[in-house]
């Protein structure tokens, strides 16, 4: 949220929205603040969060520049020098961007190496893609045991496309039926931790997804 740094859920999102008949009363769930009216205004939010180390608004700033979001212009450079910042302030999904402008070559020399650095970097700081992304760097690799690890610890934190690439090493051989009896369970687990009946209304109303 551009107003208070938290990240909020799209089933509380939803909770407020639901009940307000005006934009105005479209309030953050968490510090009641009404949202910005304009793109000026939402960046000007970001950047008193951003000046307060908040990691997450730094991300997300990068993450505008990456797409020229929001009225600023797409500027990659800028948008790595943040993710740098966010990342170094533990927000362990800019080290997963990272990664991911090193490995598809945007905006940065194309370095495979690097790109598994900051994806490693990502995954030990607990982002979910990060560590998937880290798997798939060790199967590319021909890894195809340490690979599996790597997907089994991002499907216990959700990870949908971990659970394909088990599904995938199993049916190649590579990975047992009890992995991926395994690997099914742990998916399972999140979804049901996860799971509200306001999360199931907002992917139904607005198209938002639990991932």
């Amino acid at each position: 949220m551009s107003c208070c740094g938290k990240v909020i859920c799209c089933g509380c999102i939803h909770a407020v929205q639901s009940r307000a008949t005006k934009v105005e009363e479209q309030i953050c769930p968490f510090c009641r603040t009404p949202p910005a009216s304009s793109d000026e205004e939402r960046i000007k939010m970001y950047e008193k969060r951003m000046e307060l180390n908040d990691a997450i608004a730094i991300y997300s700033r990068a993450s505008d520049y990456i797409e020229g979001r929001y009225g600023l212009p797409q500027n990659r450079a800028k948008a790595l020098e943040l993710y740098h910042r966010a990342g170094e302030l533990g927000c362990a999904n800019a080290y997963s961007k990272i990664g991911g402008m090193y490995i598809h070559g945007n905006g940065v020399e194309r370095d495979e190496k690097k790109a598994k650095h900051y994806y490693e970097l990502g995954a030990m700081g607990g982002c979910s893609y990060a560590r998937h992304n880290v798997g798939c760097t060790d199967e590319w690799a021909g890894n195809k045991a340490r690979a599996l690890k790597h997907f089994m610890i991002a499907v216990k934190n959700g990870h949908p496309n971990s659970l394909e690439r088990i599904k995938l090493l199993y049916s190649e051989g590579h990975a047992t039926k009890d992995d991926y009896a395994s690997a099914l369970r742990y998916y399972q687990a999140y979804l049901d931790e996860i799971k509200s009946d306001q999360r199931d209304e907002a992917v139904k109303c607005g198209g938002l997804s639990y991932y």
